[in-house]
């Protein structure tokens, strides 16, 4: 019966939903099931239809079963089947994706709670943050932030109480399916479509889903039925904020807005924590005027329980007191700091709080000082004492470091195997030391050896023995004592080291250590053999002499050597502190080289072929001037002593460098061009003639001292300079004079018929002019605007292309010009600035004036 009258009930719904423009009386006489036609219904209208339906507490099968029992055909109730199993599967799938775009949870008023929490810690930085209390760094630090922001995307806490400004999430699912969405609104209200507001302010989220599902069951009663097949899940949406105060010893009391899900832990955040003066171990949370909580921040530092749990609520009261008493503790543990402590908390707990004792600490006792009536008292407290020493405020505990001292220590230095710091066993002896030392090194020197022993006042006493007797048991064998220092020698400690050195025409020269019967052979081997230039027949060995007459500084012994360093029949046998000078062969120089460069036939480079050779003959060499060739204009470079020739040692180095890059190009060595790369460079120095480099650098230490005694005389040192030379005179006249020997590096330059002059200095126009032939040097300077107003005249000279020079010259006023000629120079130099008259001068110019004017009349009377 009463589902025949929910169905009626339902049935008049539908029967608006179909025929919505006739009144409801008109549509419950007129309206009959049996000539609906479900191909004419819209989506829109079966969706609305199961909607209300569901609503009404009907299923689907009992909407389809009833419809046939009022009548509806067979073949409509089929096709209301189909088309509702096709909008269950459209309609199932558009829930899933309205639920797929629910947001994710959020908190509302974010701004806000940022302004609560970060501004602040902002504020703090102009404080001074740093504090030698355990704790204070953990709610502020300069470097990050531990804000202990709550999670949104936790699961929706049992205990959440609801409030104005969370939004609810209620869905139903099962055999009736429906979902809404409603924010708590300032009542305390959630308003759910159809069926109306439902108060949930001030409940937990398990007691808000009873109210809400015992208010829903009236329309779904599948929802609260004995066997229920409908049901019902509320969760939390966007979370709402609250406002707490936070009173008492923070940095920043006062109101702050947070997020619902806050805990103690964010609230004090927000406010800085608390101050240098503020407690950690109780601070209270007063909600409705009764303290519900009290939070110790040590069980979160020291144990990890955060207590977060404990959500706060709109109102709240956080007051942080100030603290009781507090203790501070030096020395050997992990966290020196000062601590707050609970009545009744004993030293094994500040202990614990400290983080223990380090691994140097000397834990059997401890010094605390303590304030007793106007002063301090000392007190030890040994190791079975700290779990019942109980500490009060002010308390200074001192934790002292192990001695830097050993009780069985000896050590063994020198010739062993194995120096270092061994264990003192029971009845340890000097012979059984060497032995655990792995034994004596072969250099020991056994005459001899010493034992360092301290005694009880700390002072120290040397005991010389005789290790070679202790050893083979002629002499007793000594007891050592703890702190025993065993020093045994090396035979090499007591005496020179000794070596020999070669120098001169060797591979690499230098010192090498000496051995007992070692021959010159022998070290010219270790030296890497003889250089090409060396002479075998030319060798000096200079020995130190020990007796020695006044004057006689060394012993010289000529030695003679088969140039493949094969042993003679009879070798000579070195001594130490022996010099080797290998010398180099009087005929042997290395290829030296010049060029030719310009208008010759063949320019290039040439080795000189004798030591008499001149220019006349690189000319000649190079197949003579062509005709273009200006004689008169040729220019020998010459380096100059300053010049960086390569040593003969880096120049062979430098050979060598393009052989093996040669080597390296084929990849199909033969073996014995794989072998010669392995030994290129093995066996060369870098090491320059001594005696060639000092030369240099004495000559330029002697100019620069010239130079820095003489006022406005400056020496510009020149690797290369310039000779000139007559080269028309030198190739009429072979071998005269003017015929320059050729040395390395020469450059002879042979330019082209130069047809122009070079005017520079101080003339008006500074230019380069046509040469024109029997012209005198007034032409030219004219040709350049004349002299300019500060020249120099009388030291007007010319530059000629082989680089001579002519200056002007003078005799009673008559000046005589040098000649100009192709490809010259004409420079004109100037007076430089006039220095201007100062007063004095004018004083003194007029003073003698006077004076000579007085004088003249006074010979005249």
């Amino acid at each position: 019966m009463r589902i025949t009258l929910r169905f009626s009930y339902f049935f008049l719904l539908f029967a608006l939903l179909v025929f919505g423009t006739v009144s409801t009386t008109t549509a419950q006489e007129n309206v009959d099931i049996r000539t609906i036609q479900v191909d004419e219904l819209s989506d829109q209208q079966i969706q609305e239809l199961i909607r209300r339906a569901n609503e009404a507490g009907l299923s689907t099968l009992q909407f389809l079963q009833m419809a046939e029992m009022q009548g509806m055909p067979s073949a409509q109730v089929d096709k209301l089947r189909r088309r509702l199993e096709e909008l269950d599967m459209s309609s199932t799938s558009g829930r899933q994706s309205i639920a797929s775009k629910r947001a994710p949870r959020q908190q509302v008023d974010f701004n806000e709670i940022t302004r609560g929490i970060y501004e602040p810690q902002e504020l703090i930085k102009s404080e001074n943050p740093e504090s030698n209390i355990f704790g204070a760094d953990l709610f502020y630090q300069k470097n990050r932030r531990l804000s202990f922001e709550p999670s949104l995307n936790q699961a929706t806490p049992k205990n959440y109480v609801l409030g104005a400004g969370d939004m609810v999430y209620v869905d139903i699912y099962g055999e009736s399916e429906q979902y809404y969405e409603a924010t708590v609104n300032p009542d305390g209200f959630v308003l759910l479509d159809n069926i109306g507001p439902v108060a949930v302010s001030g409940k937990t989220i398990e007691e808000a889903t009873a109210i809400i599902k015992n208010r829903v069951g009236r329309y779904y009663p599948s929802l609260v039925s004995s066997n229920p097949t409908t049901f019902l899940q509320v969760t939390l949406g966007n979370v709402r904020t609250i406002k707490v105060h936070i009173l008492g010893e923070v940095r920043l009391p006062g109101t702050f807005t947070l997020s619902a899900f806050s805990t103690v832990f964010n609230a004090l955040y927000a406010a800085g924590g608390p101050n240098d003066n503020g407690t950690m171990r109780g601070i209270k949370v007063v909600r409705n005027n009764r303290q519900i909580s009290e939070v110790d921040v040590y069980d979160l530092l020291i144990d990890g329980t955060a207590g977060l749990n404990l959500q706060l609520q709109d109102q709240d009261v956080i007051l942080v007191t100030p603290y009781v008493s507090r203790v501070e503790i030096f020395g050997e543990v992990k966290r020196p700091l000062i601590f707050e402590m609970k009545e009744g908390e004993t030293l094994e707990e500040l202990l614990r709080y400290a983080g223990g004792f380090t691994d140097e600490a000397f834990q059997n006792r401890v010094a605390i000082s303590r304030i007793t009536d106007n002063q301090r008292s000392v007190s030890d407290v040994y190791q079975n004492q700290f779990g019942m020493f109980l500490l009060q405020g002010g308390d200074r505990i001192t934790v002292g470091r192990v001695l830097d001292r050993y009780s069985n220590r000896v050590q063994i230095k020198g010739a062993v195997y194995r120096e270092g710091i061994y264990a003192l066993a029971e009845g340890l002896t000097l012979s059984q030391l060497v032995k655990n030392a792995e034994g004596l090194r072969g250099d020991a020197y056994l005459e001899q050896a010493s034992i360092l022993r301290t005694k009880n006042d700390l002072s120290t006493q040397m005991i010389q023995v005789n290790l070679r007797e202790i050893l083979n048991g002629t002499a007793p064998d000594i007891a050592l004592q703890r702190e025993d220092v065993v020093r045994i020698s090396s035979i090499y400690d007591i005496q020179t080291e000794q070596y020999v050195q070669v120098l001169g025409e060797v591979m690499k020269p230098g010192v090498y250590p000496y051995s007992e019967s070692m021959t010159v052979e022998e070290l010219l081997i270790l030296a890497g053999g003889l250089e090409e230039s060396a002479n075998p027949n030319d060798i000096e060995i200079a020995r130190r002499l020990e007796d020695s007459d006044l004057g006689t500084l060394s012993d010289i012994i000529p030695v003679k050597v088969n140039p493949d360093l094969s042993p003679l029949s009879t070798p000579q046998t070195l001594q130490p502190f022996d010099q080797v000078i290998v010398r180099k062969k009087a005929a042997f120089t290395m290829q030296k080289l010049v060029a030719v460069e310009g208008q010759v036939y063949s320019p290039g480079i040439f080795a000189i072929q004798s030591a008499g050779e001149r220019i006349s003959d690189l000319v000649k060499r190079a197949g003579g001037l062509n005709q273009f060739a200006y004689a008169k204009g040729a220019t020998l470079i010459r380096r100059t002593e300053f010049f960086n020739t390569e040593s003969e040692q880096i120049r062979r180095r430098r050979n060598l460098e393009s052989l093996r890059l040669q080597l390296l190009k084929d990849p199909n060595n033969s073996e014995a061009q794989e072998e010669l790369l392995q030994r290129l460079f093995s066996d060369l120095s870098m090491d320059e003639n001594p005696v060639d480099t000092l030369i240099a650098q004495t000559k330029k230490e002697s100019l620069d001292q010239i130079a820095s005694e003489t006022p406005g005389f400056a020496v510009k040192i020149k690797e290369t300079e310039a000779v000139a030379i007559d080269l028309e005179t030198i190739l009429k006249n072979p071998g005269s004079e003017d015929d320059l020997i050729l040395e390395e590096g020469d450059i002879l330059s042979v330019p082209k018929l130069l047809q122009t002059v070079r005017m520079r200095g101080d003339v008006v126009y500074p230019t380069t002019l046509r040469f024109e032939r029997g012209k005198n040097l007034k032409h030219y300077i004219n040709g350049a605007g004349g002299f300019e107003r500060r020249a120099n005249r009388k030291q007007t000279y010319v530059v000629y292309a082989n680089g001579a020079v002519k200056r002007t010259k003078g005799f009673l006023g008559i000046r005589s010009f040098p000649s100009v000629e192709p490809g010259a120079e004409v420079i004109v130099p100037t007076k430089g600035p006039k220095p201007p008259l100062r007063l004095g001068d004018v004083v003194g110019i007029t003073t003698g004036l006077a004076t000579l004017v007085l004088v003249v009349s006074q010979i005249n009377l």
